[in-house]
């Protein structure tokens, strides 16, 4: 049989058709049978835990095999710096582009204060006594082991940061112990491999849940808001994310489709991190380096959470709006500000962004910040964009760092594609 033929056979049985199919039947469940669908909510949660089981020790061997194997820790540094600053320009693109639409398209226009709900007050309060002073001092832990139990993210990798650091200091003599977390991480990716079959099960349970408590019908009330935010990050992908692939010789489709089966997942799960394991490796093997991945992919999970950028903007001012608040041009450059060191704190947690929203509105005090609760009818679904929105925010970045740093292979990239694309038009970068 012909190596087409065999292929047509074999496109039901990926990954990517059994997530999408799985999606398909959670919303049916969940909307014709809504009870059943809340109920079986622990079927994602397990996935989510399995994930978040390996993710902090996979973090801190990626970034310490990385910063040891970069030799020259000028050479780590420099690819740091320019993460940095890119993740820096790109996320202050981002909330920039959230204020634009939300003065343009007013989505706050017309929505009944009535519809607030008292109940969620509570949870906005938690992140109101937040700084930026606060954020930048939670970068570093002051227990390692207990940043791992947390799985605090930014800690992890502040901490990989310095071990790697130390290893790399240490020479040949600390090459067996590099060799040692290299297995170790072959293990880990391996559990991976395990747990991302279940991926279906998580996806139509996830999904069934969200549908069932929420309703299809949750997002008429506030539409406006989530077809705009959905409309602007779907611009930001493919104009603004497009825009900086095609500057660096790259094509944004071909590496979308590339990891289509991550991005379906998130659609499904909504947490990005249970995609990041195999994100870094897939873009591993699509020819960037291994001190590159490491550096860049899981510090863009905590400092490039574009998501979060767009949505944070759109929001404050949505709520503005509903209350009949004109926020001039001063105010809002005001809030652009704020919200360019508070949405660093968006990092790690589902529904995170929820609080650091709590706290920005708080800071400002010309917005009411009991308005925060209008938003919970529809934060799952904005969760669903903002995760989304991060994964491809970090692919593009991780590789287009990587190929300013002269850390990218092309000829890789082009075999990788050969492999993966049957068509012969898709086997460029």
């Amino acid at each position: 049989m012909s190596k087409r033929g065999a292929n047509q056979r074999r496109w039901y049985r990926g990954r990517t058709f059994h997530v999408l199919v799985a999606v398909l039947m959670g919303i049916l469940v969940g909307h014709f049978f809504p009870n059943v669908g809340v109920e079986i909510k622990p079927l994602a949660d397990i996935f989510v835990r399995l994930i978040k089981m390996v993710i902090g020790p996979i973090v801190f061997i990626m970034i310490v095999t990385g910063i040891s194997n970069a030799g020259d820790l000028r050479k780590a540094g420099r690819i740091g710096l320019m993460a940095l600053v890119y993740f820096e320009i790109i996320t202050t693109v981002a909330l920039a582009l959230g204020l634009l639409v939300s003065n343009i398209a007013k989505p706050g226009g017309g929505v009944p204060v009535a519809a607030i709900t008292r109940s969620a007050l509570p949870n906005a309060s938690k992140g109101a006594a937040t700084t930026w002073v606060d954020t930048v001092v939670a970068i570093f832990p002051d227990n390692a082991v207990k940043a791992f139990v947390n799985g605090d993210l930014v800690q992890i990798i502040a901490f990989s940061i310095f071990f790697g650091c130390a290893l790399a200091l240490m020479g040949a003599r600390g090459k067996p112990v590099e060799e040692f977390f290299e297995r170790i991480g072959v293990v880990l990716f391996g559990i991976i491999k395990i747990v991302m079959k279940y991926a279906p099960v998580a996806a139509f349970s996830a999904i069934a849940f969200s549908v069932g408590k929420y309703g299809i019908g949750s997002l008429l009330v506030l539409g406006k808001l989530v077809g705009y935010m959905y409309l602007t990050m779907a611009f930001f992908v493919f104009a603004v994310l497009g825009l900086i692939a095609q500057l660096n010789g790259l094509s944004l489709w071909r590496l979308l489709k590339y990891c289509k089966e991550e991005i379906i997942l998130v659609l499904g799960t909504v947490p990005s991190e249970t995609v990041l394991p195999t994100l870094m490796e897939k873009l591993e093997a699509l020819g960037v380096s291994k001190r590159a991945v490491g550096l860049v992919m899981p510090t863009g999970y905590s400092f490039n959470q574009i998501g979060a950028a767009i949505y944070l903007s759109m929001s404050v001012l949505f709520i503005a709006q509903v209350y009949g608040i004109d926020l001039g041009m001063s105010e809002q450059i005001g809030i652009l500000l704020i919200l360019m060191l508070t949405s660093k704190g968006s990092a790690g947690v589902t529904g995170s962004a929820f609080v650091v929203l709590a706290s920005t509105v708080a800071s400002t005090h010309v917005v009411p910040v009991e308005g925060v609760a209008l938003l919970l009818g529809v934060e799952q679904f904005m969760s669903i964009g903002r995760a989304t929105l991060t994964v491809i925010g970090n692919l593009v970045a991780t590789v287009v760092v990587g190929k300013l740093a002269g850390e990218f292979d092309s000829s890789i990239a082009l075999q990788c594609y050969k492999k993966h694309f049957e068509d012969p038009s898709m086997v460029r970068i």
